[in-house]
C-alpha cells in the first residue's frame, strides 16, 4: 500500500511539473561557470527535474545496497550466535546428565542411611 501512495504521489508530482514546463516555453539565459545559452525554460525546467530525480535515485539505491550490507551481516551473525546457543544447550544436557544421576545416587544412600537408622 505504501509503494502505491508512493506511485500515485510520484506521478501528481510529474504531471504539475510537466504543466509548469509546458506553460514556461520562453528562451531564458542560462549561466554556467564556463559561459552562458539562451534555451527554452521548458528544458531548463525538465531537465532540473530530471537531474533530481536521477540524484535522488542514486542516493537511495546507495542506501539500499548500504542496509542490504547490514541484514547480511546481522544474519550471518544470528546464525553464529543460534549455532553457540546449540552448542551451550547440548553442554548443558551433557552436564545434567553427569550431575543428575550423581545427585540420584546420593538421594538413594541418604534413604538407606534413614532406613538403617529406623531398624
Amino acid at each position: 500500500m505504501k509503494f502505491q501512495w508512493t506511485l500515485v504521489v510520484g506521478l501528481l508530482f510529474a504531471i504539475i511539473i510537466a504543466v509548469f514546463a509546458v506553460v514556461n516555453v520562453d528562451s531564458v539565459p542560462v549561466n554556467y561557470v564556463f559561459g552562458e545559452a539562451e534555451w527554452p525554460l521548458v528544458l531548463v525546467i525538465l531537465c532540473a527535474a530530471l537531474l533530481g530525480a536521477v540524484v535522488s535515485g542514486l542516493v537511495a539505491m546507495f542506501r539500499a545496497i548500504q542496509l542490504n550490507r547490514r541484514i547480511k551481516a546481522l544474519e550471518k551473525e544470528i546464525t553464529i550466535k543460534e549455532s553457540t546457543i546449540a552448542t551451550q544447550q547440548n553442554e548443558i544436557a551433557e552436564l545434567q546428565k553427569v550431575v543428575f544421576p550423581v545427585e540420584e545416587q546420593e538421594a538413594i544412600d541418604s534413604e538407606q542411611t534413614l532406613k538403617g537408622k529406623k531398624h
